[in-house]
């Protein structure tokens, strides 16, 4: 039977009592191997072409109900060539959705199905559903990642159901009847349903129905649409985004929404609005900021007070769709790096440059940008030259140096890689000449845990807020016109009505590299292999050009590991690095100098370390100086105390820690005036 009914009073049982348009198909009323986009007007292909390869013919070699389904199967890298579409009769983006399937997925194989957003299929993909080889059905969207998962038992029948407020953006899914999670959709909208065997896919599909039911608007009612919580990092302080829809007929000019999380409320009041019927209102709140907190946590979204008066006229709507967050747990110490490579020449950069501040304003103190220009007055040519040999094109973008995606999908390999524990860590610490401009930077490597390889490290410095008025600082842009959708971001609001290309005066770069050292691949500056708890300190020198804000730079680590990926991260801009105290290290590119740029200390090592009874010191002065070294326990306490007088070349200085307890302690170093500091562990 298949059969669509308009305005109808009854359905099949389980689809749903009255609706506005409603369709289901057994499959029964077909003869075995007809092609179903040729025998009924409900069905087509993503082509329009019926009766082919993309087409699908009835089988009875399996059903759910009946005799007969369809089968799906795809051997090609690429999918396909079945490509099978079920338009609903509209795009809908309010009133209520929902539709059902029974499925079968073969044993090892895969099934997979999406909805589309819009009646011109391809533009705008809404969801898309994976029955996986592994046995886990996953809910997903390509903008906002998963959004529920469950187990399936393969080579056996399973009923999947969305059901979908669409008015209120609450998203539904079920598997046999048992809900497996509600979320909301930034793409809140649906039109047709396409099913596509992706690579290794065996599946039959059978009894596919839906229904749909619009709203009707009442007087006044504001409804909660969607929350963002956007971040997804325990320990990050976020600022949620909350919609709100007006779905009654009465313009709405004020507002309150409030957020329930952690057994805390956050208000933000929302005032001096002309929101029309059925517009949507974004409100980020900026009151207070929320801490994700580890585990999983019931996010409530409450709107109230609309125009300043008691419940509207539809309170059902008032609470927002039940959202469950489990935020990711950082690894300790671990900050991912993500390289962009752009150029103002690049028509498609402006996508670009929106997920990188994307990414910054999502998971600040977890992430770190570089933009590496190419062709343009802000190129920094090595570190062009390097990254433009592991791209193909731009823009791309490279995580931790991993596989070259591009930039609107670094989320994905930052969620991964943001778990993965580091080797080390690095602290920052600088020496800055306002006057000449020299900035001189010390990178101090703790070693987390032991490592052997060609480990490297290198410093970058990145500015924010850069400008320029030569025609070389005009960005190229694609999304002029709207022709190529929406995009907004980046330090453009709007960038279909920004024009191509964007002016030079309407144009302000974030993240971009200003200077690299020593190179690309780094300094192969430690030894083969590294112990638990040793430390190294190298020495960078740069001389800022008088262009350079100080102020909007930051001051960026990579450590790499000897295959070429970047296994972690530091970053700092230049006030908390001269904070932090500049130490002397090895120097890896400039000359280094101390506070007050009059030491003459260029060598400090220390080995072994970790000690049990003794611990020497490798001093190297190029001046006569007085030495002084202090050690001190983890409370501060002073424990041992070496002075030597007028010291210069290299000296090795034995000291005995033979009487010392186990533990962690602090040596200090001190030639003239400076003063370093190593961290020593007694075993």
């Amino acid at each position: 039977m298949k059969k669509i009914i308009l305005f109808t009073a009854a359905l099949v049982a389980g689809l749903g009592a009255i609706a506005q348009v409603s369709f289901i198909d057994d499959f029964e009323s077909y003869t075995v191997g007809d092609y179903i986009g040729s025998t009924s007007p409900d069905w087509t292909t993503w082509s329009g072409a019926t009766g082919g390869t993309e087409d699908v013919a009835v089988g009875n070699a399996q059903a759910n109900s009946g005799s007969n389904s369809i089968y799906f199967s795809s051997t090609a890298s690429v999918g396909g060539p079945q490509d099978v579409v079920l338009p609903f009769g509209g795009a809908y983006d309010n009133g209520t959705f929902m539709i059902r399937m029974a499925i079968y997925v073969e044993s090892g194989k895969n099934a997979y199905f999406n909805l589309q957003a819009e009646t011109t299929i391809g533009s705008i993909w809404a969801l898309d559903v994976d029955f996986e080889a592994t046995g886990n059905a996953v809910v997903r969207s390509g903008t906002d990642g998963t959004y529920c998962t469950a187990a399936y038992t393969q080579e056996a029948w399973h009923q999947f159901q969305l059901d979908v407020n669409l008015s209120t953006n609450c998203w539904e899914a079920s598997l046999d009847g048992i809900s497996i999670g509600t979320f909301s959709n930034s793409n809140n909208k649906v039109a047709s349903l396409d099913l596509y065997p992706i690579l290794n896919s065996g599946f039959y599909i059978d009894d596919v129905g839906f229904s749909y039911m619009p709203y009707t608007l009442p007087t006044l009612n504001a409804a909660s649409a969607g929350t963002n919580m956007n971040g997804t990092i325990a320990g990050a302080s976020v600022y949620p985004t909350v919609e709100i829809k007006n779905l009654g007929t009465t313009t709405i000019t004020s507002f309150d929404v409030q957020i329930d999380y952690n057994g805390m409320q956050y208000t933000e009041p929302v005032i001096g609005l002309s929101l029309p019927s059925l517009g949507t209102e974004s409100v980020t709140f900026t009151m207070a900021p929320i801490t994700l907190v580890p585990g999983l946590q019931a996010v409530t979204t409450t709107v109230s007070a609309v125009n300043g008066g008691g419940p509207d006229d539809d309170p059902t709507d008032d609470v927002g769709c039940g959202l469950m967050i489990d935020p990711v747990v950082p690894a300790v110490g671990k900050l991912v790096i993500g390289e962009e490579g752009t150029g103002t020449w690049c028509q498609w950069c402006p996508r670009g440059a929106v997920a990188m501040e994307d990414m910054a304003n999502k998971y600040d103190g977890f992430w770190q940008g570089i933009a590496v220009h190419n062709g343009d007055p802000m190129v920094v040519t090595d570190y062009d030259a390097g990254f433009g040999a592991l791209i193909s094109g731009y823009p791309s973008a490279l995580v931790d140096r991993g596989t070259d995606i591009d930039p609107t999908a670094m989320e994905a390999d930052f969620l991964q890689r943001i778990l993965i524990d580091p080797k080390a860590t690095m602290t920052t610490g600088a020496n800055f000449n306002a006057t000449t401009g020299v900035l001189d930077v010390s990178l101090t490597t703790d070693w987390l845990t032991a490592a052997t390889g060609a480990y490297k490290i290198a410093c970058v410095l990145v500015e924010d807020g850069v400008t320029g008025t030569g025609s070389g600082y005009a960005q190229s842009n694609a999304y002029a016109g709207g022709g190529s959708g929406p995009l907004s971001g980046g330090g453009i609001a709007d960038w279909t009505t920004a024009g191509s290309p964007v002016p030079a005066s309407q144009m302000v770069y974030d993240h971009v590299a200003r200077a690299l050292c020593p190179s690309f691949a780094g300094h192969a500056g430690f030894p083969g292999s590294m112990a638990a708890s040793d430390q190294h300190v190298f020495n960078f020198q740069f001389t800022l050009d008088p262009s350079w804000d100080d102020h909007n730079m930051h001051i960026v680590g990579l450590l790499i590991d000897p295959s070429g990926r970047i296994d972690n991260g530091s970053t700092s801009n230049v006030a908390e690095a001269i904070t932090n105290g500049y130490v002397l290290g090895d120097v890896v590119c400039g000359a280094t100098t101390n506070i007050n740029g009059v030491s003459s200390l260029t060598t400090l090592e220390m080995f072994p370390n970790p000690a049990s009874s003794n611990v020497t010191l490798k001093i190297g002065l190029e001046s006569l100086n007085d030495v002084s070294i202090s050690i001190l326990d983890v409370a501060g306490k002073l424990v041992k105390t070496v002075v030597y007088n007028q010291l210069k070349g290299t000296h090795f200085i034995d000291i005995d820690v033979s009487d010392f307890v186990s533990g962690m302690y602090v040596v200090n170093v001190q030639a003239g005036e400076f003063v370093t500091s190593k961290s020593l562990v007694l075993k």
